[in-house]
């Protein structure tokens, strides 16, 4: 091997050792660098975390130090509240000290006036049993006597009280018994079907000799059987002389079955297909006559507006009579009286005067429908448009509905007034005679009544009682029984009074 090589190898060698060695130098110290680097690192971390825990500790201090003053002064008012209220406690067990030291106090007083009580009743007892004897010594009357003495002038004085109490009832009760009077009243009246319906159901037509009654008779009854069927109504040919009677409940029927026989006696011409050709002529001479009629009230009761059919219904009225006054012009006086005494009181005079010339419109058909013709003629009136104001006054004008505005009521007094007014309505002097004698038959049924008279037409009954077999209580329960009888007993318009008198007269001659 040569000897270049060697020295080569071993320079080479060398340097590798000596750059070794340098390397190992360069890592040591930059190891010891970093380490120092790190040590300051963390003395600077350990210098910061000492500050912050010194700050730490100051703000900690300071919280608690607040917290601490908060808690002492949360405490300090707690304790002021809890010496309030024992305070107050201790006032309140003062207060009731002091109430039960009163009560004490009462209560002491309230046994010592006991005592005083129970001394004083013994004392009135001794006082009372004294004064006993000694008016039964005076009186010569004992304990019972006295008693039953007393009890006699006490009933006494109790049956005039009562007799008094009776008179103010019958005053304060008054006014609803007059309206549930017109109530019942007004139902009797309707449903009455008494003599008095003879006089409203026919119709006399004079004939101008005995001979028209064959030929109203016909062959074998042909022409009075078809005169009935076509006009409904009945014919009653008797003895009465020049006259024939038409008899039907409705009585516009009976007016064209009297105009159609006036025509056919006219005519001369009297077989079946005739009276057909007449009746249905009449019909309409009558359908028109009515809405004539219904439409002249209307503007003489200054009513505008009216429903056609609700015009040909008030024409309808004009054939109607009620206790022998016209209900049309009823209706036309009520109309006019209800809208003068609207005006006067300030009320709506267009609904009372509508509402009065159309209350009794159902009577023209009350034949058809069922019900009370009040309302009949509120339904009717209803589903023809009026208002609820004219229907309710129209309802109410004899109280099957309570009125509840003032032209209800002033409906009513109009139909009173026009009703009730002298001449108005009538009756047969029969009748009348009998409802005269029924009342005094009645007044002179009960025990003790020596004469009794009906007067004023029969609105008023005055009874003359014996005065030693009645005295005044019993003057008064006799008047009510009287009446009483009487509306059990008999039906009429309006009301009766009954006054009975009871007089007693000392005689004595000087000879």
């Amino acid at each position: 091997m040569p000897v270049e090589f060697l020295w080569a190898v071993a320079l080479f060698s060398t340097g590798l050792v000596a750059g070794g060695g340098l390397g190992v130098f360069w890592a040591t110290n930059s190891a010891n660098s970093r380490i120092q680097q790190r040590e300051r690192e963390t003395r600077l971390l350990q210098e910061e975390a000492r500050s912050q825990y010194k700050e730490l500790s100051l703000q900690a201090k300071a919280e608690a130090f607040q917290l601490r003053a908060e808690t002492e002064e949360e405490l300090k008012k707690a304790r002021q509240g809890l010496q309030k209220q024992e305070e107050r406690i201790q006032r309140k067990e003062e207060n009731l000290d002091r109430k039960l030291e009163g009560l004490e106090r009462r209560e002491r007083q309230l046994q010592n006036r006991e005592r005083q009580t129970d001394l004083t009743y013994t004392e009135a007892e001794t006082l009372r049993n004294q004064q006993l004897t000694e008016l039964e010594r005076i009186s010569k009357l004992s304990l019972a006597e006295a008693q039953e003495l007393i009890l006699t002038r006490v009933e006494q004085e109790t049956r005039d009280a009562a007799a008094r109490r009776i008179r103010e009832v019958e005053r304060a009760t008054e006014e609803d018994s007059k309206k549930l009077a017109q109530k019942i009243i007004g139902l009797a009246i309707q449903r009455y079907a008494g003599e008095c319906v003879a006089e409203m159901t026919v119709t006399t037509v004079s004939l101008p000799n005995e001979e028209l009654k064959g030929r109203i008779i016909g062959r074998e009854g042909r022409n009075i059987r078809a005169f009935e069927q076509i006009t409904g109504v009945d014919i009653i040919v008797d003895d009465t002389p020049e006259a024939v009677t038409l008899s039907c409940y409705d009585p516009v029927r009976r007016e064209v079955a009297r105009s159609s026989l006036i025509k056919l006696l006219k005519d001369g011409r009297i077989h079946p297909s005739r009276i057909e050709e007449v009746v249905l002529k009449t019909q309409q001479d009558v359908d028109q006559l009515m809405r004539e009629e219904g439409e002249r009230i209307a503007y003489e009761a200054n009513v505008q507006g009216l429903h056609p059919d609700l015009i040909k219904m008030l024409g309808r009225l004009k054939f109607r009579t009620s206790y022998g006054q016209n209900v049309l012009q009823h209706s036309l006086e009520c109309s006019l009286l209800a809208a003068h005494m609207a005006a006067e009181l300030g009320a709506n005079i267009h609904v009372a005067k509508t509402a009065a010339l159309l209350h009794d419109i159902g009577k023209g058909i009350d034949h058809e429908a069922q019900g009370p013709h009040a309302l009949i003629s509120a339904d009717l009136v209803r589903r023809l448009g009026r208002s609820p104001a004219i229907v309710h006054a129209i309802a109410a004008h004899h109280n099957d509905e309570e009125p509840q505005t003032v032209e209800a009521f002033l409906v009513q007094a109009a139909d009173a007034i026009s009703g009730g007014r002298p001449g108005a309505r009538r009756e047969t002097l029969e009748l009348y005679i009998k409802r005269l004698e029924a009342l005094e038959t009645i007044a002179s049924s009960f025990t003790g009544v020596q004469r009794a008279f009906a007067i004023q037409a029969g609105r008023e009954v005055r009874v003359l009682v014996q005065p030693e077999t009645i005295d005044d209580l019993a003057s008064i329960h006799l008047a009510r029984d009287v009446a009483k009888k009487i509306e059990e007993s008999l039906q009429y318009p309006g009301q009766i009074r009954v006054t009975v008198i009871r007089e007693t007269r000392a005689v004595e001659y000087a000879r």
